[in-house]
């Protein structure tokens, strides 16, 4: 009951003067709004890095040899020189929750030539099935089509497409060493052209059917490099990784699962960085928030100077004027948080669905070795409004405690006789 007394008077007086508290009031809101979606912009960015970064060619797991890292030998093989049930495998890594799906991967170094012209990269074996459900490479074609599995064609980046000066249809000569150790090379056909953005993959990248791979490479269809696997949520990518080891470790020999938070560990500091300034972006918003608050909330104090010496007079304690301004504080933060919700779940709805787009004007670019398209997607989760509510709170209890202070300490009888 005497805590009910307090809000009551808390909300009586906070209401003495309408339009500074709807201002205080607002400019708090609008504080709550403006955290929100900076934290949410800044999620946004880190998501966006995080699928690009994963979806685009690596998956957010891999499985390979436990020998294949970092020279990716040609002959470290998953299941070594013997190879393994190809199926089996995937089948065994795509059942493990959490796993979207599972694709089989075959690599190799070559020559690409057309003509006079000739280009070094990577030859990349891919389910052509299978693929399109882990990672987005095959989903920029800008000219042409797919491969046919099992047919000799060749699937080239835009860059190395434009360097040697071939168009879809045109011939051309792979050059690679093979797994017997002979030279393997012959005659492909240009299905088509992709496109990810990403200069090393659009210049380097070659792809092909994972059996027209394998023939060049002289590897048998249980020979493969790596199962590279989607998760539904890429952070519980490690968890998963820590259990697949355990589970595959016991089919086949010589294993080594990882996520891509050990593959790609610039990406997940990146991200691991931009979570721990979220706290610096709310902290600065409500920081610059707290001297306009406590500013209104001095004025407030200071014309009820009088009534604060009356009371004081007629016996009350200095406490009991510090807890009336506090709880017209807390008040003022259960309002404005209101509004802020009101202000906020609107335009956070209309952002996520509809995201503002600045490819017209700085098109798309790459930060930690991750693609970043040129549009204002925001990202919002529980942590969000929880952290931006928190801040606001603190606001307003930080910026009512200095005018409860000093208004508790006005000598009642100058007040009452008139003396500042």
């Amino acid at each position: 009951m005497r805590a009910m007394v307090w809000w009551r008077i808390g909300w009586r007086n906070l209401w003495r003067s309408r339009k500074r508290t709807a201002i205080t009031a607002g400019a708090l809101a609008l504080g709550f709004l403006s955290a929100t979606i900076m934290v949410g912009l800044s999620q946004g960015i880190v998501a966006q890095m995080i699928e690009n970064g994963t979806e685009l060619v690596t998956g957010q797991l891999q499985v390979h040899h436990v020998n294949y890292q970092p020279e990716r030998s040609l002959y470290s093989t998953i299941g070594g020189r013997d190879g393994t049930d190809v199926e089996a495998l995937i089948d065994l890594v795509a059942a493990r929750p959490g796993v979207e799906a599972a694709t089989p991967r075959v690599y190799g170094g070559g020559l690409v030539s057309s003509g006079w012209e000739t280009n070094a990269g990577i030859l990349m074996g891919v389910d052509l099935e299978r693929e399109p459900q882990v990672s987005r490479m095959l989903d920029g074609l800008t000219a042409g089509r797919l491969p046919e599995p099992g047919l000799r064609e060749v699937l080239l980046g835009s860059e190395m497409a434009r360097k040697l000066k071939v168009e879809p249809g045109a011939e051309l000569v792979l050059v690679a060493g093979a797994a017997d150790g002979s030279l393997g090379n012959d005659r492909y056909t240009l299905s088509g052209v992709f496109h990810t953005g990403m200069t090393a993959l659009d210049a380097g990248y070659a792809i092909l059917s994972i059996e027209t791979l394998q023939d060049l490479l002289v590897l048998d269809r249980n020979r493969i490099h790596e199962v590279a696997a989607s998760m539904t949520a890429p952070w519980d990518a490690p968890d998963a990784a820590a259990a697949l080891q355990m589970t595959v470790s016991r089919q086949v020999p010589d294993i080594e699962v990882e996520d891509w938070v050990s593959f790609r560990p610039d990406l997940a500091e990146y991200a691991q960085l931009a979570g721990s300034a979220n706290w610096i972006i709310v902290m600065v918003v409500f920081v610059m928030a707290i001297f306009g608050v406590a500013n209104t909330m001095l004025m407030a104090t200071f014309e009820r100077r009088h009534e604060f010496a009356l009371i004081r007079a007629l016996g009350s304690a200095r406490s009991g004027i510090i807890q009336t301004v506090l709880y017209e504080g807390i008040v003022l933060g259960v309002v404005s948080l209101i509004a802020g919700a009101v202000i906020t779940i609107p335009v956070m709805v209309w952002w996520s669905v509809s995201p503002p787009s600045l490819a017209a004007l700085v098109g798309d670019f790459t930060m930690a070795g991750s693609l970043v398209q040129a549009n204002l997607r925001v990202v919002l989760t529980w942590q969000t409004p929880v952290m931006s509510a928190i801040a606001l709170f603190l606001t307003a209890i930080l910026a009512s405690l200095y005018p409860a202070i000093r208004s508790a300490r006005v000598p009642p009888a100058d007040a009452l006789a008139g003396a500042e």
